[in-house]
């Protein structure tokens, strides 16, 4: 499911472009959770999951740009989409990372095109990213942020270049193969990204986040072959 929220203080444009994103998903076959705010406060005091964000500028109390550079701020990282009546406003919106800008009143044919570029992204991101689902959350990781993954229990801990550790209930076997590219199963109970590896000893990998990860001696001669050939390749 795709999260898209709007957010314009004036209720006709708030309702036209919401009948443009339902019409638009519905016809790539998508479902999607549309939600519409009023505010920017009431907005930055929403805290549900958020992936493209259609944004009013010119609003009371906090506009829009304000809002955008407190979201990202607080680690947002969906496709922003401003609406604005002012182009020149658009040159400040690279500092918030907005993907596009429409220009009120905005036309279904500037709609299509923002949104197919839009999707377009989308998918590719997908390609790249592990989506987590934890109870009623759901969060997206980019693979390339996971040094390595450990089942304990049937629970994965997701350790991350941050630092962080996510857990989750998953089976590995479920991962390994949403994974697939730069991971390896160096043991039953983990997975490795290739890309964070920095050595290997005596049936010990060492990672970039300066952990070490057991390889058993089942899989010691096949993760050598694979190492050597992911360092040709890349």
């Amino acid at each position: 499911m795709i999260h898209i929220a709007i957010c314009d203080d004036e209720t006709y444009m708030s309702d036209s472009i919401k009948a443009m994103v339902s019409s638009f998903f519905r016809k790539k076959n998508r479902e999607i959770s549309l939600r519409t705010f009023s505010s920017g406060e009431e907005l930055l005091n929403y805290s549900g999951q958020i992936d493209i964000l259609f944004l009013d500028i010119q609003m009371k109390d906090i506009d829009g740009m304000e809002t955008a550079r407190k979201l990202r701020a607080d680690k947002f990282q969906g496709f922003l989409i401003f609406i604005t009546v002012l182009k020149e406003m658009v040159f400040q919106s690279f500092e918030v990372q907005a993907y596009d800008y429409l220009v009120k009143p905005v036309e279904e044919k500037q709609f299509e095109k923002t949104m197919e570029r839009c999707f377009a992204s989308m998918r590719s991101a997908a390609e790249d990213s592990l989506l987590v689902q934890k109870g009623y959350e759901s969060r997206i990781i980019r693979k390339d942020e996971i040094v390595f993954c450990e089942i304990i229990d049937r629970k994965i801990y997701l350790n991350l270049v941050s630092g962080e550790v996510i857990d989750y209930y998953e089976r590995i076997e479920n991962l390994e193969r949403k994974l697939e590219h730069h991971f390896f199963r160096c043991h039953r109970s983990y997975l490795i990204n290739l890309k964070h590896l920095k050595g290997y000893k005596n049936g010990i990998a060492y990672m970039d986040n300066h952990r070490e990860v057991p390889v058993s001696r089942l899989r010691s001669r096949e993760f050598s072959n694979v190492v050597l050939q992911y360092m040709k390749n890349r």
